[in-house]
């Protein structure tokens, strides 16, 4: 397998871009592990192997374990998630593939029950970073260990 593009090389503008909303997000105070967790999902849904190839590895090196990093794509079915991590996920879930059903007023009203109006828009930026670089990477051919 060769990358299709160096977006990096192609264009650093996208790079700096892209770094600049991760440096927004992880000065916002959000939780590393939530965010990985985010990243996993997201890219899951995407399709993403690059992005979860580097997630998954990030978890591990947060200390989370085996079984919380591969039960995340059916964590409805899963005790082990707290419920601020279950209402991130299904927000993660529905923006992820927004133009299904845009984010409903009920689940909505299940996210807002753990998490302020700032940290919901924290969340969205979040999540559309991941979706963002899910995107770059599919677009321009990368995979696990291409770089």
């Amino acid at each position: 397998m060769e990358v299709r593009i160096h977006h990096s090389k192609a264009n650093p503008g996208v790079l700096q871009t892209m770094f600049k909303l991760e440096g927004f997000i992880k000065e916002s105070g959000l939780d590393p592990v939530l965010y990985e967790i985010i990243k996993i999902r997201a890219s899951q849904i995407n399709g993403c192997a690059y992005c979860l190839d580097m997630h998954t590895q990030k978890m591990r090196s947060l200390g989370e374990t085996d079984q919380r990093i591969h039960l995340i794509s059916v964590w409805r079915e899963s005790p082990i998630y707290s419920d601020h991590e279950r209402v991130v996920l299904e927000l993660t879930e529905l923006v992820t593939a927004i133009s299904v059903q845009g984010v409903p007023d009920a689940a909505y009203a299940r996210v807002r029950e753990h998490i302020n109006e700032q940290e919901y828009v924290t969340l969205i930026m979040a999540i559309n970073t991941i979706n963002a670089w899910n995107r770059i990477a599919i677009a321009t051919g990368m995979f696990p260990g291409c770089v």
